[in-house]
């Protein structure tokens, strides 16, 4: 293998060669470090829109539900 590419035996890319395949002993379940920072990251988009809306509208957050 060369710089991450499969070849085979006539040194040809192999372009249709299955991947690797990695297996991990830990549980992926539940209070996991990556789920933290994924919903960490969302509520920090999630406010910075509930943000935008307020000064576009010049409405609250429940002003602006309230009118739809």
């Amino acid at each position: 293998m060369r710089s991450g590419s499969i070849f085979d035996e006539q040194d040809k890319l192999n372009n249709l060669a299955a991947p690797q395949m990695y297996v991990t002993q830990q549980s992926q379940l539940g209070f996991t470090e990556y789920g933290e920072k994924l919903n960490g990251r969302l509520a920090m988009i999630g406010f910075v829109s509930l943000l935008v809306v307020e000064i576009l509208t010049g409405h609250g957050a429940i002003a602006f539900l309230n009118s739809l």
